[in-house]
């Protein structure tokens, strides 16, 4: 992406956890780009083929400053590592008086997430990957377990046990898992890690919603939704984990929840 700052969408959103939309959506701000390059992203239209319009910071936080006055609990900042230094300028200039959060894929450096303490609340990062082969043949980085784990410590490290507000969350670092089909090995693998080296110290969102979207059509393994069966083996492992959370149930995997990119 170029140094000007490109978005796909701000609108209020209504699918993310319970404690992040609450009961009147996150005012939510799509990044055009992303820091993976994965072959199943269902937002590949802004993730990758960089569908967008170039805005300003003083825009964004104007239209931010109107959803939170409409009502929304949140802010949410989506794919916005590679602007870093727009969404500090959008903080500063928006003052808001909701919950900041920042959702990423988990790809991220530590020393770049210590220039965000002070201007996010809520870390939401993915943590896809404990096999790196896999993150090499889905998403291009044959480092990622590493660099996610890392990335978490330091999100945890700043904003510590969850709290909440009412129903809300007020702080903390919620971090998702998708189940991919033929690879539950994995997700129960990332809940193991998380289970032993967080526990309540975070919260676990397990992600149901996977739809074969872009090049995973035609890939042996990944051209499918996840089965019931599949579902419930890493469903178990997170049940019987230290982790508490959530779980998406598997009528999420519907291409209605993907926000329509009208730009």
């Amino acid at each position: 992406m170029p140094a000007d700052i490109y978005v796909s969408r701000i609108a209020p959103h209504f699918w993310e956890e319970p404690v992040i939309s609450g009961k009147n959506g996150t005012a939510a701000v799509f990044f055009t780009g992303c820091t993976l390059d994965c072959i199943y992203c269902q937002n590949s239209e802004i993730s990758q083929q960089n569908q967008g319009h170039k805005t300003t910071a003083e825009e964004i936080a104007r239209k931010l400053d109107k959803l939170i006055c409409s009502g929304c609990e949140t802010v949410s900042f989506i794919t916005p590592t590679h602007y870093i230094y727009a969404v500090q300028e959008v903080i500063r200039l928006l003052k808001p008086t909701v919950p900041v959060v920042f959702n990423t894929s988990g790809y991220e450096r530590a020393e770049v997430l210590r220039g965000l303490e002070g201007y996010v609340d809520i870390y939401l990062p993915d943590f896809k990957y404990a096999d790196n082969r896999l993150a090499q043949e889905y998403s291009g980085v044959g480092d990622y377990f590493e660099v996610a784990d890392k990335a978490i410590a330091e999100m945890v490290r700043q904003t510590g046990k969850p709290e909440y507000n009412g129903s809300v969350l007020k702080s903390g670092t919620v971090v998702r898992n998708l189940v991919l089909p033929n690879h539950t090995k994995n997700s129960i693998a990332v809940i193991e890690h998380l289970s032993e080296k967080y526990g309540d110290e975070i919260i676990f969102s397990l992600m149901g919603q996977y739809i074969p979207h872009g090049k995973a059509t035609a890939h042996p393994k990944l051209n499918r939704k996840i089965t019931k069966r599949e579902y419930q083996k890493v469903l178990t492992a997170f049940e019987n984990s230290r982790l508490d959370g959530f779980c998406q149930e598997l009528s999420s995997a519907d291409e209605k929840y993907i926000p329509n990119w009208d730009f």
